[in-house]
């Protein structure tokens, strides 16, 4: 580790101006500006995917008759005739990246086991675990379901199941039996990948008994493989072994290859959050995938191979749980030969003995040089006071990455005053905004634009993001409802079982008459061409390209006729000593006024009188609007959050609303369900109340 890290290291050039000078020596196309090339690319979209597919060298053993041979929403058709496989993109780097010196994978728990797996070591694994699944039976489209921790294990499972072709689905073992099941059930999987126990916040937790509970209530299943612990409390019977799996080497793992496979081949299927209903089981493809994960990590997150020169040692982590998109995105560095250093284990230390400085020591411990994490996990490390000076040598970290909620200015402001007073001035914050829905950023960074705190760069390289005002119309510098208005090659193929395709059409497609602003560059298309894609976040353009989300478009407060997302509300009060958390909800009733309380935990030992009340209302009266100051303020010990850490707003305002809470919420889904009755009580109460004065 040490040659790697120490290896001289010439001045970096950023990935998408190495792109930018491809296309001018390639194709004699220049621009401008940042503004330009996006315009290029979200118009002849042809001609830019062809870009992304020649720049990364993508191959395929036949040509594609086509890049867009479609360009209807839903139901858009790419490369077709081309053949890809995830996998066999990942292992084409074997060879150059370990002459390089260079690990595949570098890992470590809370107990300090690391784990570092080379690259002939990854091509063996996922050569020995693809033969034992093909020899039971497993193959092209057959699902492989996985109860996986963020381990090395994970990513070898993820490759061997995609280098044959089956489709993988994963969820994270802090999810309970219920929540998996949910999810597993709707797909019928073949064969199951678990871990029998974990360790995580200081415990031991035993995932057995979760094990046996899938196996029985999953009947497709013919085959499982078991990562067995020591903190299991009992075996799992009738079940392989998968570290005697992964350690088979022999001729048949040295000659295996992974198949190739058509474009539109299902790679996986992901879910929605599941807040109410079943979760969405949505399956992306294999070239689609690729495509948009290379552009993504290459050309916006600045990410490159660990063996070519430019980023020479080049070491990504994004903090995740296997149930958090951005792990799909952790493994996607491997797509572009980039080492990946993963964390097992809590971010902030346990209940009893809190420590934020977690990810940072590790980071410096492994020589990260893009390091990522949530919104929430950068918020909690200013308010516990985090020191960076004090957490190790990180003086690698040249990029720090952001997503799953906005990111608030003064957080931001916070890290790059604490890397300044480490000795990298100006760091170069990455703020990503997307989805699971296509498992990509629709708005993110470009390491050559200004960086100004609270806001994200740019649209993403073929992304047409705009911002739609109530009669559809695109707006700059104001508020409007995310669209977007051209397909991308990453958009789910579809949803598991929705047959005739309405749950996916009535997801994203309903809310605009079909051809409305689908015509690249703006305009109107004929209604064959399909609807445009709402998100569901609120959205402002600035004129100089920059972004901001302002939450959930369906979350939205709405105040005397001002809208306001939450975030911003959130930012008034929780930069606030005294706040922790907070949670704000707007029950908007026809022909009354709307009813806005608001939720805040405060630090250990303070309770909320008078005094802060007043305090809190000036805040957002002074950051904001009198118009947005609640209602009622109420003291809570916490804030619901999904098990990514997301704010529960909708189902807080439905039961408020009088929806009982088995309909509103799946507590299998929460990251502290044990906190929902007492906002149960609470909306029994207030409605209680509302009766009365009616």
């Amino acid at each position: 580790m040490a040659s790697t890290l120490s290896s001289p290291r010439p001045p970096h050039i950023p990935q998408i101006r190495l792109y930018q000078e491809w296309l001018a020596r390639q194709h004699g196309l220049r621009f401008d500006s940042y503004d330009a090339l996006w315009r290029w690319s979200t118009t002849e979209l042809d001609a830019f995917w062809q870009s992304i597919w020649d720049f990364f060298r993508i191959e395929s053993p036949t040509p594609h008759s086509a890049v867009l041979a479609r360009n209807v929403m839903p139901g858009a058709q790419w490369f077709p005739g081309a053949q890809v496989n995830y996998a066999r993109q990942v292992l084409r780097h074997v060879q150059p990246a370990h002459a390089a010196g260079m690990p595949a994978v570098v890992a470590e728990n809370e107990l300090g086991q690391v784990t570092e797996l080379s690259w002939p070591a990854l091509q063996q694994q996922v050569a020995a675990l693809a033969l034992h699944l093909r020899a039971q039976g497993v193959g092209r489209g057959d699902r492989v379901a996985a109860y996986l921790p963020n381990i090395p294990e994970a990513m070898v499972a993820l490759l061997a199941v995609a280098s044959l072709g089956a489709v993988w689905s994963v969820c994270a073992p802090d999810m309970g039996t219920a929540a998996v099941l949910d999810r597993f059930q709707q797909i019928e999987p073949k064969a199951l990948i678990a871990v029998d126990g974990v360790y995580y916040a200081g415990k031991p937790l035993d995932r057995s008994e979760v094990v046996n509970a899938l196996r029985a209530q999953l009947p497709t299943l013919q085959h499982v493989v078991v990562l067995r612990s020591p903190h299991a409390a009992q075996p799992v019977a009738d079940s392989a072994d998968l570290a005697q799996v992964l350690a088979r080497d022999d001729a048949a793992t040295a000659a295996f290859e992974p198949e190739w496979l058509p474009f539109d081949h299902p790679l996986w299927i992901v879910y929605s959050s599941g807040t109410t209903g079943l979760p969405k089981p949505i399956v992306h493809g294999h070239g689609g995938m690729l495509l948009v994960a290379m552009c993504l990590k290459g050309l916006h997150n600045d990410v490159g191979p660990s063996y070519e020169a430019n980023s020479w040692g080049e070491r990504f982590h994004w903090y995740s749980s296997t149930g958090w998109v951005m792990w799909n995105s952790q493994v996607g560095g491997l797509l572009g030969g980039t080492t990946c250093v993963i964390y097992d284990g809590s971010p902030s230390g346990s209940k009893a003995n809190p420590d934020w400085g977690v990810l940072w020591r590790f980071a410096a411990r492994h020589g990260v040089s893009n390091f990522g994490a949530g919104a929430a996990f950068y918020s909690g490390c200013m308010k516990a006071g985090v020191d960076l000076s004090a957490c190790g040598d990180l003086s690698h970290v040249r990029s720090l990455g952001s997503t799953g909620s906005p990111l608030p200015a003064d957080v931001q402001q916070w890290g790059t005053e604490q890397f300044a007073q480490l000795g990298t001035p100006g760091m170069w914050w990455n703020n990503l905004s997307g989805g699971t829905d296509f498992c990509g950023a629709f708005i993110g960074g470009n390491r050559e634009l200004p960086l100004l705190a609270g806001e994200m760069q740019c649209r993403q390289l073929g992304a047409a993001v705009e911002a739609w005002d109530e009669q559809g119309r695109p707006v700059v510098d104001a508020v409007g409802e995310l669209v977007c208005t051209q397909p991308l090659p990453s958009m789910p193929l579809y949803f598991w079982g929705d047959k005739d395709g309405s749950r996916y059409l009535s997801s994203y497609f309903d809310s605009y008459a079909p051809g409305h602003g689908r015509r690249p560059g703006g305009g109107d298309a004929p209604a064959e061409a399909g609807a445009v894609w709402r998100h569901g976040d609120w959205l402002r353009i600035a004129a100089h390209g920059g972004c901001t989300i302002y939450g959930r478009s369906d979350a939205t407060i709405n105040r005397h006729g001002l809208r306001m997302g939450t975030s911003e509300i959130y930012s008034a009060v929780e930069a606030l000593p005294e706040v922790l958390d907070s949670l704000v909800v707007d029950l908007e009733y026809l022909g009354k006024e709307s009813f806005m309380p608001m939720f805040v935990v405060l630090r250990e030992g303070l309770v909320l009188d008078e005094a802060l009340r007043q305090r809190l209302a000036a805040a957002i009266r002074t950051a904001l609007s009198p118009r947005f100051v609640p209602d009622e303020i109420v003291q809570v010990a916490e804030v619901p959050r999904t098990l990514t850490g997301k704010k529960q707003e909708l189902p807080i305002k439905k039961l408020l609303q009088g929806q009982p809470l088995a309909k509103v919420v799946n507590p299998d889904t929460m990251a502290n369900a044990g906190c929902l009755p007492w906002y149960a009580d609470y909306a029994r109460r207030y409605l209680a109340q509302q009766a009365q004065t009616a």
